[in-house]
């Protein structure tokens, strides 16, 4: 269906793509993967026609409809939600308009009655084949998978923050049906209960799929086949991330042996020639294993990823309770977010807090650090706790005219600008990318440096909202290590499974009947609700 043959593609001095090929299969489910940097977005754009390739053939079929999600909604504004998300349904679309024109000339007087109306008989003929008289339910349907209040898909789309724009066109292209989707990171800004909707959508759907992702179970439950960018080259792996990942490892361990063979092989003839070349009786011997060394096509260096690992000073003592929520209310206009709630945080304790959207997830996080003051009741810091927090507005305060490592240095004062690079290694930042201004950081870039801030502070209470928001697989997993060694206490909120099931040791759920405590990790609590978020949405 869509065929890149032997791409070649640069950008001044970076090649991207050397005689690169990749096809992409009617109803097929794919996971683009590669480091930051390595073209995924670049396959994206190739594929929908928005770049050409320096060298090769990008074939696509004319009639071929493509629906590509990116990291930009562009202007929003001027309709209601639901108008917007219509809108971009095609021609579907399209089509809805011209009725809508077609009836109001069948009222205007004088009008052609009969060719106006043979024209609408067509229109309408193709609109119902579309299934354009199901659309408004359809678009509404998809509305609520992706999490959006029947108030906000009535009210206008230019007051919904950047987050929520991003669902809405979601809700576009999926509403489209293009025979195929290019999702670049679509679950970003997602909570738990809309990606376990889009993974459903997905599975379900009958066109083609490319995405990347950094959510590994959501490419886990949904691509069938992973096309990873490497070295200039699109390899594919047929099988979920896990057999990627394993596949990987073993072609990883396979070089390392072919390199240690040949270099062991080579060390012992130059041996043999080093030890005789001096004796006139071996020089034949000699001069044929030179020989047969310089025939020899040496197997290259294997590239080895190495991942840093952040290593937490070890925080202060805290008392044994942490963080105290004595009958804690809290309201924002008619509505009632929290009700007599109460729950002690003790030390070493890792909860994660869950809900659904609106559920008050991240303002009991607030009240626990302080940045909120609860109606009634109170949240207790415990005896010498130190606390750090993490929310996702604390990017905007870095300054953009300084660099990562400059921003690390103010932070720690005193830290050695070794430790700080490989701090900033650990969480992506290799080499030159200490000396990025943060004014070009993207939103995963400025997450990592506002984490890292706060790690280097060594609190004995860490509070992060969305910490894994925007970090790659290899970020998420630098954390989870760090995390791992942390020797405080841990509340947080998190739509990432995998980060759930590594670091929480307790799960409070806040649902509309109350909060619900449960005494154990992530897979206990699945296992005990038989749910993997409290609102779970059925698709439709």
């Amino acid at each position: 269906m869509i065929a890149l043959t032997n791409i070649t593609k640069q950008y001044g001095g970076q090649v991207l793509f050397i005689d690169a090929s990749f096809q992409l299969n009617p109803g097929e489910r794919v996971g683009l993967v590669g480091p930051n940097g390595a073209g995924k977005s670049t396959v994206f754009r190739l594929i929908a026609g928005e770049e050409a390739p320096d060298d090769g053939v990008v074939s696509r079929p004319k009639t071929l409809s493509i629906g590509y999600f990116r990291q930009d909604v562009g202007d929003m504004q001027g309709r209601t939600v639901l108008e917007e998300t219509v809108a971009g349904a095609g021609e579907v679309a399209d089509l809805g308009h011209a009725l809508h024109e077609l009836e109001a000339k069948l009222s205007e007087p004088g009008a052609d009655f009969e060719q106006v109306l043979a024209r609408y008989g067509e229109v309408q003929a193709r609109f119902q084949d579309l299934g354009g008289y199901e659309l408004e339910a359809r678009a509404q349907a998809i509305l609520a998978g992706l999490g959006l209040a029947p108030d906000q898909v009535a009210g206008d789309v230019g007051r919904l923050s950047g987050g929520w724009k991003m669902r809405v066109a979601l809700a576009r292209i999926l509403l489209a049906q293009p025979d195929a989707l290019l999702l670049d990171e679509p679950t970003n800004y997602l909570d738990i209960e809309s990606i376990l909707w889009l993974e459903q959508f997905l599975r379900d759907y009958s066109g083609a799929v490319l995405m990347t992702c950094h959510d590994r179970d959501v490419m886990d439950r949904v691509v069938q086949r992973i096309v990873e960018i490497d070295g200039g080259s699109l390899n594919s792996y047929t099988g979920d991330y896990a057999f990627y990942e394993a596949a990987r490892a073993e072609e990883a361990a396979r070089r390392e042996a072919a390199y240690a063979r040949q270099q062991a092989m080579l060390q012992k003839e130059m041996r043999f020639v080093d030890r005789f070349k001096a004796q006139a009786a071996k020089a034949a011997q000699v001069q044929s294993r030179v020989k047969k060394l310089d025939k020899i096509e040496r197997v290259a260096p294997p590239r080895r990823i190495v991942e840093r690992t952040f290593d937490f000073k070890t925080p202060a003592r805290s008392g044994e309770d942490a963080i105290k929520v004595q009958h804690v209310r809290k309201v924002y206009g008619p509505r009632v977010v929290h009700d007599d709630l109460s729950l002690v945080i003790r030390r070493g304790e890792r909860w994660a807090v869950m809900g659904e959207n609106g559920a008050g997830k991240t303002t009991l996080l607030k009240m626990m650090a302080g940045v909120v003051a609860p109606d009634s009741g109170q949240c207790v810091l415990g005896a010498n706790v130190t606390l750090g927090y993490f929310a996702q507005h604390q990017m905007e305060t870095l300054d953009p005219n300084e660099t990562v490592l400059s921003t690390l240095q103010a932070h720690t004062r005193t830290v050695g600008i070794g430790v700080l690079r490989n701090a900033g290694a650990a969480f992506g930042f290799q080499g030159d990318d200490m000396d990025k201004p943060v004014s070009v950081l993207s939103g995963g870039e400025l997450a990592r440096v506002a984490l890292l801030k706060i790690l280097f502070d060594a609190p004995n209470v860490l509070v992060l909202d969305e910490p894994t928001n925007h970090l790659d697989v290899a970020t998420k997993r630098a954390l989870v290590r760090a995390l791992a060694n942390y020797e405080g206490t841990l509340v947080f909120v998190s739509h990432d499974r995998s980060f759930l099931r590594a670091v929480a040791n307790r799960v409070l759920e806040l649902t509309a009947e109350g909060p619900h405590a449960y005494g154990g990790p992530y897979d206990e609590y699945v296992a005990s609700s038989g749910r993997e978020a409290p609102g779970m949405r059925a698709v439709t």
